[in-house]
């Protein structure tokens, strides 16, 4: 007998539990849930820029757009890398959380360089909490980029949790940290009870994606 198909809504009550779906490779079309013993965040309190990233950021050197290639930003995320030639991302994923997209539960921030995609991330909303699921980036700093421009956002909406899932070393160096999974469980349930609002337009009224906005340069000012 055949384990029910997931549903997105099946995902966003998982979310609210604080488990969220993997593959073991891209080629499994089967998913399991994890729940970490320790759990990967960001404090969007005390997120601070390397003052290099924040020269980077200020130059407008990329281009950042929110939510216009949605799809191409998770395959970019589920493509080979140096020192990752398999990834979780599989099918199943991509069903999933392009339907979240399309409900409005699950966003991107894109980076581009003369007009191509070259970086970016994605992940799911839910009341205050953004859980980030993956970013890839294909010239230095772009993800990068991306990342300071979600935190703006996240701010500029009232977010109270960002969700990295996992600490890594990259994460470490950006400013996540690790805490135990029933200090996240308490710090959950607070943010998706949070009324928060995932902006898509500047306090002009220019997209905020194109802006740098008073959020981004506040988070730069303190490099």
């Amino acid at each position: 007998m055949h384990a029910p198909k997931i549903t997105p809504e099946i995902v966003l009550r998982a979310y609210a539990e604080g488990l969220f779906p993997m593959a073991e490779r891209r080629d499994d079309p089967d998913l399991f849930w994890v729940s970490p013993d320790q759990r990967g965040v960001f404090p969007l309190e005390t997120f601070h820029v390397a003052k290099r990233l924040a020269r980077t950021v200020r130059s407008d050197r990329f281009t950042v757009t929110v939510d216009t290639e949605f799809r191409d930003v998770m395959l970019a995320c589920a493509a080979p890398a140096d020192g990752r030639e398999d990834t979780w991302i599989n099918d199943e994923i991509l069903r999933l959380y392009t339907a979240l997209h399309a409900s409005g539960h699950a966003h991107s921030v894109e980076t581009r360089l003369n007009g191509e995609l070259v970086g970016g991330l994605y992940g799911v909303t839910l009341g205050g909490a953004f859980f980030g699921e993956s970013m890839f980036s294909r010239v230095t700093d772009a993800s990068k980029v991306a990342l300071v421009h979600l935190v703006a956002r996240l701010k500029a909406g009232g977010f109270r949790l960002l969700d990295a899932q996992f600490l890594t070393a990259h994460l470490a160096s950006l400013g996540a940290i690790e805490i135990p999974r029933a200090r996240y469980l308490a710090k959950l349930n607070q943010a998706i009870t949070t009324k928060a609002f995932w902006p898509t337009n500047s306090p002009a009224g220019e997209p905020l994606g194109a802006w740098p906005g008073t959020f981004v340069m506040q988070i730069i000012q303190q490099a």
